[in-house]
């Protein structure tokens, strides 16, 4: 009986010693999947997906912010009778990027010159509303925009129903978009 007795109780540590080895490898084999998971996540894309990862904008809800080029203020003379009303006028152009507004620069000159003349054709009484702004702004994009090859349509009168159902049916091609976005004043003082 003793031999029966001494039997159970060496079979007791070599199978503690079994599940402790088993354990280990089974806690080894868990961190090794892990850090294999971990770093197969981080591979870079393949040359095929390389290109259309870099197609697509990283936040594709993310809004690059305009550039903003402001002009120096110009004081212009007006086209009011007696011609003793001048306008002191602050612009500041918004185009889409730095290389367009480097594009602008180019011609600061003649936009200059264009800009004042179509400032010293108006009148007080047509720069002191809203309005009268509102159609020197656009003017003003006209003569910028210029330049750079792109055209601003001008304000056209309505059409009656009849012309617009014949444009819908040519073929519309839309045109390259503008990269001036806006003419902004920063001052506007009339004298």
């Amino acid at each position: 009986m003793s031999a029966n007795a001494a039997a159970p109780a060496k079979e007791k540590p070599k199978s503690k010693k079994m599940l402790i080895i088993v354990v280990a490898l089974v806690l080894v084999l868990a961190i090794a999947g892990a850090g294999a998971f971990f770093f197969m996540g981080k591979k870079k894309p393949a040359e095929g997906e390389e290109e259309s990862a870099a197609a697509e904008p990283a936040h594709p809800a993310a809004k690059v912010p305009p550039t903003f080029l402001p002009l120096e203020n110009m004081v212009v003379n007006l086209a009011d009778p007696g011609g003793d009303r001048f306008a002191q006028i602050g612009i500041t152009v918004e185009v889409a990027d730095a290389k367009t507004a480097e594009q602008i620069k180019l011609y600061l000159p003649s936009i200059r010159s264009s800009v004042l003349l179509l400032v010293s054709q108006r009148t007080s009484g047509e720069l002191l509303v809203r309005e009268g702004k509102e159609k020197l702004a656009k003017d003003i994009l006209r003569e910028v925009s210029r330049p750079l090859g792109f055209t601003v349509p001008r304000d056209r009168p309505k059409r009656a129903a009849s012309e617009e159902e014949d444009e819908e049916d040519r073929p519309v091609r839309k045109p390259p978009r503008n990269p001036v976005q806006g003419i902004l004043f920063s001052s506007f003082i009339i004298q």
